[in-house]
């Protein structure tokens, strides 16, 4: 699906490049009477059958291709453009149309495609919202891009182009609280203090059921069981196990060889772990059985999505694994050969490291991936996935943490500085976040000075790399749809649980080694924490999920792969790829993003008030240093309120590293805490009695870290 979306776009920015080469007239204002001036679209494609009639614009397939274009350029557009109204009069012959837009979106000069609605198959009038971050430079000139796609014959008559100002949104006011020390994150500043409609489900439970149901092999239903055992000994000399990454996948029937990934099965292990499971203490081992996805037999020696599989595919696909290993392989320190794997990988993602250097050591990960085989860079001509340099940046990390081993330190540190020396946002799938939880690590705990800033705001921004990737910001029909990880103009926002969770998982334990930005951290998992619940079956309205006809999974526990802001008329409407695009699976619910909700499971804590949440900073921290249990707790009212804070039984003091003091002394179990509007801690649960020390920059309590600054 992901690469499918980028092959699309990169088609279409080849199709612009080639008609705005020659220099471009004067901007000028878009008028309605536009669409019934053939002379006012001169850059459209070539070939296509466009033609003026009495109700507007025509477009229509022309013979031996799938799509037509017809593009006016150098539009003035209005400033405060905030939405699109576009009315097709007609449309046959099997017609999706499209509205794209396209210029010096976000930056002088640097022109990118900005896909405003797509796959639209019905007539009538359409208002299609912008991201308030799609265009940050309004006085540059733009070209609309109207388009039909299908086979020859297939056309559609556009009668109206309007451009709106947005809508503001009723609970969005202006900032009236600063919390002193604190450091926004841009993307968040657009979400709600207060999502509504607001809906707490318990993540933990969620995690542990959906355990219960995806490992049970005497389920009984359509498309069940889900959990397969496999005998084919691929790279182990004992079975493993098989899930499906969607329900109803055809081609991961049970028992197939080698259909299973990767990133579903070591994922669900590694979920249910953080929610509280032994999976190495149940019927089977599965902790043990996920050694059969290190690739031993094919020589590759690497921990890959497929248990025989090859590299120079796609980094995200080659990396992800390996760090959801490397989690399971800090969790499981009673398996030996976890370790050994994670060596034996780390090792070979470092000699990448320096197979890729330059002459100051630092690797150019500016590429598609990597072959171990040839030892060199894989590159395919349409995208690029650099922050594959994050990733491996954890994975050396966390081998550095593991084995004290130098040279693994400089692989993570040259991976940063790569990084660091990109100029647009590297942001490709899932990995930029892990990559930015150890840039706050090595200025924490190695005493470095990278710039954790732009990295954690690229995390939230708009990719570069991949146009429209980032962190949804808006609210969609009538729920705030905030926080979520996908693409942000694909039918004007389809996110995804997969990297939703992901995100959650890498960036809620940056805030104890930064803890400037515990405020905006703490913002963003309250308006995720919420919305993420509308991945589930039953969470919208009927009619607003695409696979309700499945009743094998009546507690509701699968998620769908994503969450889109419209879907066939109806907004939001929670969906997936396979339905969608006709190519296997018969449903649309993913296991392979559901896998990942421990991650929320371990996180998200309520507290006794509503939307003020008790966040687990430790709880997907892999490999971190000796610490006391962290939690992060976020106020979003406009007063000040006082809450129950869950401190465990040991009688202990809370020490706060926002403010730096301890606010409670001798507690156990509960303890009432007051946050100031808008604001967070950072709450270290403690020994009672405590010895506050200071070591250069650190503060200790019993001699352990609470503070790194």
């Amino acid at each position: 699906m992901m690469l499918r979306l980028t092959l699309r776009a990169s088609l279409v920015c080849l199709f612009v490049a080639a008609q705005t080469r020659a220099a471009e007239p004067p901007a000028h204002a878009w008028t309605p009477t536009l669409l019934h001036d053939a002379n006012a679209w001169p850059h459209s494609e070539n070939d296509a059958h466009i033609a003026v009639t009495a109700r507007g614009l025509r477009l229509e397939v022309a013979s031996g291709r799938e799509f037509a274009i017809a593009a006016a350029s150098q539009l003035a557009l209005p400033k405060e453009l905030g939405r699109i109204r576009v009315s097709v009069a007609e449309m046959g012959g099997g017609a999706e149309w499209f509205v794209r837009l396209y210029g010096a979106l976000r930056q002088p000069g640097d022109r990118r495609t900005l896909a405003v609605a797509q796959d639209e198959t019905v007539t009538g009038e359409r208002v299609f919202d912008l991201d308030p971050r799609a265009r940050t430079q309004p006085d540059a000139p733009l070209q609309l891009q109207l388009g039909v796609e299908g086979k020859p014959g297939a056309y559609a008559i556009f009668e109206g182009v309007e451009f709106l100002p947005a809508v503001q949104r009723a609970n969005r006011q202006p900032r009236r609280f600063f919390q002193a020390g604190q450091r926004d994150i841009a993307a968040v500043e657009l979400m709600p203090n207060l999502p509504d409609p607001y809906e707490l489900i318990d993540w933990r439970e969620k995690a542990r059921a959906y355990d219960r149901l995806v490992f049970d092999s005497q389920a009984q239903g359509e498309f069940l069981p889900l959990v397969w055992l496999e005998d084919s000994r691929i790279n182990m000399d004992r079975p493993t196990f098989g899930l499906p990454s969607y329900v109803g996948a055809p081609d991961q029937a049970r028992g197939k060889r080698n259909s299973q990934e990767g990133v579903t099965c070591m994922g669900a292990v590694l979920g249910a772990t953080l929610a509280g499971i032994d999976k190495s203490r149940q019927e089977h081992d599965y902790v043990a059985m996920c050694e059969a996805w290190f690739n031993t037999s094919n020589g590759m020696n690497l921990v890959l999505n497929r248990q025989q599989d090859g590299a120079g595919g796609s980094f995200w696909y080659e990396i992800f694994p390996h760090i959801v290993f490397y989690a399971l392989a800090d969790r499981y320190s009673d398996k030996p050969r976890l370790p050994e794997i994670m060596r034996i990988t780390a090792d070979r993602w470092r000699q990448v490291c320096l197979d890729l250097a330059d002459t100051n050591g630092v690797p150019d990960f500016n590429h598609l991936s990597f072959d171990f085989r040839s030892r060199k860079p894989v590159n395919n001509g349409r995208w690029r996935e650099p922050d594959a340099a994050a990733g491996v940046a954890w994975l050396e990390y966390a081998a550095w943490m593991r084995f004290h081993d130098s040279n693994y330190l400089a692989a993570a540190e040259s991976c940063v500085r790569f990084l660091q020396a990109q100029k647009a946002n590297p942001f490709y799938e899932v990995l930029l976040p892990f990559g930015t939880l150890i840039t706050a690590r090595l200025n924490a705990e190695q005493q470095r000075d990278y710039d954790v800033d732009r990295s954690l705001n690229w995390c939230f921004g708009i990719s570069d790399c991949r146009g429209g990737w980032g962190v949804t910001v808006g609210r969609w029909g009538g729920y705030d749809c905030d926080g979520l990880v996908g693409s942000i103009d694909n039918r004007g926002g389809y996110a995804f649980a997969m990297n939703t969770f992901a995100q959650a998982s890498a960036l809620v334990p940056l805030a104890r080694y930064d803890t400037r930005y515990a405020r905006a951290i703490g913002k963003w998992m309250l308006n995720l924490a919420n919305s993420a619940r509308l991945f589930y079956p039953g969470a919208l309205p009927p009619g607003h999920e695409s696979s309700a006809f499945w009743k094998g999974d009546p507690a509701h526990v699968i998620a769908y792969e994503g969450l889109r802001r419209e879907w066939q008329g109806k907004s939001p409407c929670a969906t997936g790829d396979p339905v969608a695009m006709h190519w296997g699976p018969k449903t649309d619910l993913g296991l392979y993003g559901s896998s990942y909700v421990g991650m929320l499971g371990a996180i998200v804590r309520p507290t006794s008030v509503p939307r003020i949440l008790q966040l687990d900073c430790l709880a997907t921290d892999s490999f971190h240093d000796q610490a006391w249990p962290t939690f992060l707790c976020y106020n979003p009212y406009p007063a000040p309120r006082t809450f129950e804070f869950t401190t465990g039984a040991k009688l202990s003091d809370l020490y706060d590293a926002v403010t730096r003091q301890v606010v409670k002394r001798n507690v156990r179990h509960k303890a009432k805490l007051t946050l100031p509007a808008d604001s967070a801690a950072l709450i270290i649960v403690v020994p009672a009695g405590s010895k506050l020390t200071r070591v250069g920059s650190q503060t200790r309590m019993d001699g352990v870290i609470v503070n790194y600054r």
